[in-house]
């Protein structure tokens, strides 16, 4: 099981988003993208934002957007 749960990771990601407008993340599939595109450039050389218990380059990605490190950008924003 994953921790922090999917709806927790989809807060944290929505947490800046004004009132009005369409959220940043609306489903899992979204949080999985992130992570897991996160998780490859972990392991193509980019430094960990957090100091991670486990080596595992998806469990560090996971806890980098849970501590808001790692911002998802919106289609208008790439």
């Amino acid at each position: 099981m994953l921790h922090p749960s999917y709806s927790d990771l989809m807060k944290v990601v929505n947490s800046e988003v004004e009132p009005g407008e369409s959220p940043v993340v609306n489903s899992r599939y979204s949080i999985v993208m992130a992570a897991s595109k996160r998780a490859r450039q972990i392991i193509a050389g980019s430094d960990a934002l957090v100091d991670a218990k486990e080596e595992k380059p998806l469990s560090i990605a996971v806890e980098e957007l849970n501590q808001g490190k790692v911002k998802i950008l919106s289609d208008d924003e790439e």
